[in-house]
């Protein structure tokens, strides 16, 4: 079983994992940490990679666990991401395939940060039409076997290698890697679930 953090709109390496195992855990346990996957996601806009984060009330000053992140909703956050989404992938293959599906995640204020990327992660199984045949954590355990928990760190990014395919601004930037699985969803459309599928495994 591999273990794995719920995350805004996984990464590719993310889905990778999940969808490459025969039972995913997501961790929920753990105590949040800033500059994490927990709340942003990368996607490619015109002028190249794009970060949306998600804004949250957080403090250094005690321990909060991730499922206990209340997010910040006293700005427009959610306008902009659509936006900036809408914006990025306008022009690609199957963006309006999926526009109206995606839509509904931007238009109700959400609370809390775990939910929200739970329903995101919930969104994606249904757009790939797969089951990532999850289940949640009852405790957090420092050390376990195939432990992926290392691609929620921002740092780790550029380091985990995804197999190019093509992109929309590719002739402008290059192939970006480890983006969002939005940017293959909307690139790829329905045969993104056998890029990830047969991608090569990913290593611990």
């Amino acid at each position: 079983m591999s273990l794995i953090y719920p995350s805004y709109f996984p990464n590719i390496a993310s889905c990778i994992v999940s969808i490459q195992s025969e039972n995913t855990c997501f961790e929920v346990e753990d105590n949040y940490q800033k500059q994490t996957f927990r709340n942003r996601c990368y996607i490619y806009g015109a002028n190249g990679k794009l970060g949306l984060h998600i804004p949250v009330h957080y403090t250094q000053l005690k321990r909060q666990k991730t499922k206990d992140i209340r997010i910040d909703n006293s700005t427009n956050w959610k306008s902009i991401h659509w936006k900036s989404i809408e914006s990025a992938y306008r022009t690609s293959p199957f963006f309006e395939f999926y526009e109206d599906d995606f839509k509904t995640l931007f238009k109700t204020k959400s609370e809390w940060l775990m939910t929200y990327n739970f329903q995101c992660i919930d969104l994606i199984q249904q757009c790939l039409d797969v089951d990532f045949n999850f289940k949640t954590s009852i405790s957090f355990e420092k050390e376990v076997e195939d432990d992926f928990r290392f691609l929620i760190n921002v740092k780790n990014h550029e380091h985990t290698q995804t197999r190019p395919y093509i992109q929309v601004f590719e002739n402008k930037h290059g192939y970006l890697n480890n983006l969002s699985v939005l940017d293959l969803l909307f690139n790829l459309g329905p045969e993104a679930l056998p890029y990830l599928i047969n991608h090569p495994p990913l290593k611990k």
